[in-house]
């Protein structure tokens, strides 16, 4: 189990970005088959619509073909999302740390609106998380702290992350491989997107690429 140093601490999901407009134009009707893309980016185009911001606490921005997400601030998440809507989706991307510390954390969101999300995060010392952030408090589901998995590569590497939102059941995969499953989902529907963060050490740097979304 992860030190309870690293575990995940409640205000250190404390939302940094406010007002994600959430249009009602990306839900997949229930015909549409399993692994059908709904939305891709590769972020070769700087307006496709992610979020392009600086805060004292860190920025977000379209970086060399990729996105990145630098995060200054101790215990603090950033997040960013397309701006679209999804019911049912199964959502990847690419992701791996240009620089920082190990110690951090990188991944998925899904069901996003004003109040929260879910997400599902690994750091690059090897550990993983599932749970839901609400109302200013983030709860992982399934542990009461993070856990490791030999499936994530550690350090610079980058790992091809999934997050299944399905129904009431989230999963999360890590280069092909199941790591969580849990089942007691209520919310239905949203925005999805990448999320970065740091624990008690700043300069939590990012990249994400690839970023797909598919009917689950």
């Amino acid at each position: 189990m992860r030190p309870m140093r690293r575990a995940l601490p409640l205000i250190a999901m404390a939302l940094v970005l406010t007002g994600c407009a959430l249009p009602i134009n990306g839900a997949a009707p229930a015909t549409i088959p399993s692994g059908t893309v709904l939305f891709k980016d590769d972020f070769a185009s700087p307006s496709s619509g992610w979020d392009r911001t600086t805060y004292p606490e860190g920025t977000m921005d379209y970086d060399g073909g990729a996105y990145r997400i630098f995060v200054t601030a101790l215990e603090a998440n950033f997040w960013s999302a397309p701006h679209r809507q999804f019911g049912d989706a199964r959502v990847e991307v690419d992701a791996g740390k240009l620089g920082g510390p190990d110690a951090n954390r990188l991944g998925l969101i899904c069901r996003a609106d004003a109040k929260g999300y879910y997400f599902f995060i690994v750091t690059s010392d090897g550990f993983y998380g599932l749970g839901t952030f609400q109302d200013g408090t983030a709860t992982l589901m399934g542990h009461t702290e993070m856990q490791s998995s030999g499936a994530i590569k550690t350090g610079a590497a980058i790992n091809h992350l999934r997050m299944d939102c399905s129904g009431n059941r989230l999963s999360g995969f890590v280069n092909g491989k199941p790591v969580a499953e849990v089942q007691g989902a209520t919310r239905t529907h949203g925005d999805v997107g990448v999320l970065a963060g740091t624990f008690d050490q700043p300069g939590v740097d990012i990249v994400f690429d690839n970023f797909a979304v598919l009917q689950p």
